[in-house]
């Protein structure tokens, strides 16, 4: 099961964040059950999900309180689950909205269900 962590600073009023780009797994190659963890430093942050055409989540507020560089755990962490098909490219678009400094930190696992 392929797993990606990330952690990366943003800077004020920064827009379309997206730590998937160039990873080996952002084109699906077989169907998969996706979790994403995510948790920022600050509640100024705003995260968008798609899979392939479809918008899995539109523009939602990301979790605040995390500590820079942890990766969050499903123990404190609200889940993101759904399913994506071969071929879809998995994006999330971090955007800062309160003109802070955040930290987003977070994990995508790609189960395979073949």
């Amino acid at each position: 099961m392929p797993q990606f962590p990330f952690s990366q600073a943003m800077t004020a009023n920064q827009l379309g964040f997206n730590p998937l780009a160039g990873w080996q797994y952002e084109y699906l190659p077989w169907p998969s059950n996706v979790l994403l963890l995510t948790r920022s430093t600050t509640t100024g942050n705003r995260l968008t999900i798609y899979s392939g055409s479809e918008t899995i989540q539109e523009r939602t507020p990301v979790q605040g309180g995390g500590t820079a560089g942890v990766t969050p755990t499903e123990f404190t962490t609200a889940p993101v689950s759904f399913q994506a098909a071969a071929g879809d490219r998995l994006k999330l678009v971090f955007d800062e909205v309160l003109a802070g400094t955040p930290t987003i930190d977070g994990v995508i696992i790609v189960n395979p269900m073949v």
